[in-house]
């Protein structure tokens, strides 16, 4: 664990030799203590196959050591050279649609070829062994974005190969297969392992079971791609950390299993960019165009501590314009420097921007850097000594507190209702924001939890909101915990291997909820259900049986919100009216103290200090609160894009 501090990407291969002296010590000037090269350098590290240089990117380490900068060594993986594309042209990965993908990007490779695993193995080794003892080198990143630009699955013979040995693994029997996924439905029944295709180019959609097993083998190959690496870079140097940067609204691999070779999770945060391309409202796009979600940046923050098993990063921030969404604004004035002190507030080690000088040529010419092309600052390199000042003088360390509140977030239930969305507009992972957002509007603390979790000891809330499928472990933490929980919907309306359970969702025991869900009703995405008091259903809404307590019901008398004892059920999708209303009234039965917030204001605590951040584009007025005793950065006057940072009376 490390006191709080800010890092930068930087490519020494793109620039002059000359300026790298330069650079190192304007980095080290802005207060940044860590530096990233290498993650898309191979075709420099190694030009022609065997034909290794090394000597230029160990001299750029001397350059960042003499300066006192520490060194974040990338494998260059995700990018491999045109030679080995020559070398293994069955490496490149084909679509959905059979059509197979070519050189001239990136995360050109797939991740079934073992081959190619070797040869990241051997490159891999091969910079462990070159710069393993360098004394400027404090840790590696694994790759570079795993998955990104949609290449977890690849339908490769080498998949369909891999697929199939997975399945024989998994399944033991064929026959054992054939009972798991239903086939006797449409006379899908194999007789061998190799007869099974990969579930895509179909007449019309798998088996359900089919499709998901296929997730769960792509997703088994990231975290395979991942442990080669870090096996091989852990027994060079087991004293320094392994890394991986993961992204926002990501999900197509588990990133609890892949982080089980990790020792800190990092992600790349680019908060204007991800919400040009989300699916989040026009009038959410429009009001926080310049500052990002308030929520978004924050949820990812919470996940990736978990993540990291308690260590995490952001490996790159945005610093000013992207280039890669549908539109890409300039931040508003002082939003770097937000972003860097909410992901401080959460728990982040180091805030790494990227990049340090914006590109003049290829694909991410348009991406901001804290200097421009023509090395002269732009407005984040401002921004970023700023923080780094006011880190000494805030003096953080540890890390975030525990919240009152967790989420349980499960890859697999996103995989699932993807397979099966039932209703256009359902999605698991906005349910789960939604949620989050509700939460903590009210300045709660959140954590994030796995579905494997066995406690939710020292919680006053739990939430497990459309779970796929229980595991014996959560429900045993259910019946264990005092606190209250809110389920559904859809949560335990499957198996393992996707059918649905004899006894109904969702699958509880009655002692814990009397309650069965008898019918579902998917709605068009413009229908929405009033609810009696407030709010309104909409996209699933489920029929419920129950001898439990209705605490709300919609205009139909469809239960919407039902409880037993401290366990509630939420029977449906509902709008953001909704929503709060219901979170608004599980915080009241928890009795669980809350924050007056004023609207586009979020916080967050962490060693004995409560950090608010003002998502507005104007200013807002805070009111101290009854555990802080004043303010040792900013003011109750919160300017837009501004910070303020009060002390709590009691740490922890």
């Amino acid at each position: 664990m490390i006191n709080p501090t800010l890092g930068v990407c930087y490519y020494p291969e793109h620039w002059p030799e000359e300026v790298w002296e330069q650079d190192a010590a304007r980095i080290a000037e802005v207060g940044i203590g860590f530096v990233r090269i290498g993650e898309f350098a191979w075709s420099r590290l190694e030009p022609t196959p065997g034909e290794l240089r090394f000597d230029w990117i160990i001299r750029s380490m001397d350059v960042m050591g003499r300066h006192g900068l520490k060194v974040v060594f990338g494998t260059p993986t995700a990018t491999p050279p045109r030679w080995m594309v020559d070398k293994h042209p069955d490496m490149l990965a084909v679509d959905a649609h059979g059509r197979q993908k070519g050189f001239g990007s990136r995360r050109h490779y797939d991740f079934s070829h073992l081959g190619y695993r070797d040869e990241a193995a051997r490159i891999t080794q091969l910079l462990a062994d070159a710069v393993g003892d360098h004394p400027a080198l404090t840790g590696w990143q694994t790759d570079n974005e795993y998955g990104c630009h949609g290449t977890t699955y690849s339908y490769t013979p080498a998949a369909k190969a891999g697929f199939q040995r997975w399945l024989a693994d998994r399944y033991g029997t064929v026959a054992a297969l054939n009972q798991a996924w239903g086939n006797v439905f449409w006379s899908m029944e194999y007789n061998r392992f190799d007869q099974i295709e990969l579930p895509n180019l179909l007449v019309c959609e798998p088996a359900p079971a089919h499709d998901l097993d296929f997730r769960r083998y792509a997703s088994d190959q990231v975290a395979a791609f991942n442990k080669v690496q870090y096996d091989i870079l852990k027994a060079r140097r087991p004293d320094l950390p392994v890394i991986h940067n993961f992204m926002s609204r990501y999900t197509e691999f588990d990133h609890y299993d892949l982080a089980e070779t990790l020792d800190i999770a990092s992600w790349d945060s680019y908060p204007l960019g991800h919400l040009a391309v989300s699916n989040e409202p026009d009038e959410v796009k429009r009001q926080y165009m310049r500052q990002g979600d308030p929520d978004n940046a924050a949820f990812h923050h919470d996940l990736y501590r978990t993540v990291g098993h308690g260590r995490w990063w952001v490996m790159e921030q945005q610093p000013g314009p992207v280039n890669w969404a549908q539109f890409n604004p300039d931040p508003l004035p002082g939003m770097a420097r937000l972003w860097a002190w909410e992901a401080f507030a959460h728990g982040a080690e180091v805030v790494s921007y990227f990049r340090w000088r914006q590109a003049p040529f290829a694909q991410e010419q348009m991406h901001a850097g804290l200097l421009r092309p023509d090395s002269e600052p732009a407005p984040a390199y401002h921004e970023a000594s700023q923080v780094a000042q006011e880190l000494k003088a805030v003096g953080l360390s540890g890390t975030a507190n525990k919240g009152r509140v967790a989420i349980v977030f499960d890859y697999q239930s996103e995989w699932a209702w993807e397979v099966q969305p039932q209703a256009k507009g359902f999605s698991h992972a906005a349910h789960v924001r939604a949620l989050y957002a509700a939460f903590r509007r009210h300045g709660l603390d959140i954590d994030i939890l796995p579905p494997g979790t066995t406690s939710f000891a020292g919680y006053a809330i739990v939430a497990i909101p459309a779970l796929f499928a229980w595991s014996d472990a959560l429900r045993t933490a259910i019946a264990a915990f005092d606190g209250h929980v809110l389920i559904g919907p859809r949560t335990g309306s499957k198996t393992e291997n996707f059918a649905i359970p004899p006894k109904l969702a969702p699958d509880l025991p009655r002692n814990l909820l009397d309650l069965q869900v008898i019918r579902i009703d998917s709605l068009d995405p413009s229908v929405e259900i009033e609810v009696r008091g407030s709010g309104a259903v909409h996209h699933w809404r489920e029929r419920i049986e129950t001898r439990a307590n209705i605490v709300i019901e919609d205009v139909d008398g469809w239960p919407v919100l039902v409880n037993q004892g401290k366990l509630y059920y939420l029977g449906g999708t509902g709008t953001k009216a909704l929503v709060h209303r219901v979170v608004d009234y599980l915080i009241a039965e928890a009795d669980v103290p809350t924050l007056a917030l004023p609207a586009g204001v979020r916080c967050r605590t962490r060693d004995g200090v409560r950090i608010y951040v003002n998502y507005n584009a104007g200013p807002a007025t805070l009111t101290l609160a009854k555990d802080e005793t004043g303010y040792v950065l900013g003011t109750a006057e919160v300017p837009a894009a501004g910070v303020t940072i009060a002390r709590l009376a009691t740490a922890g």
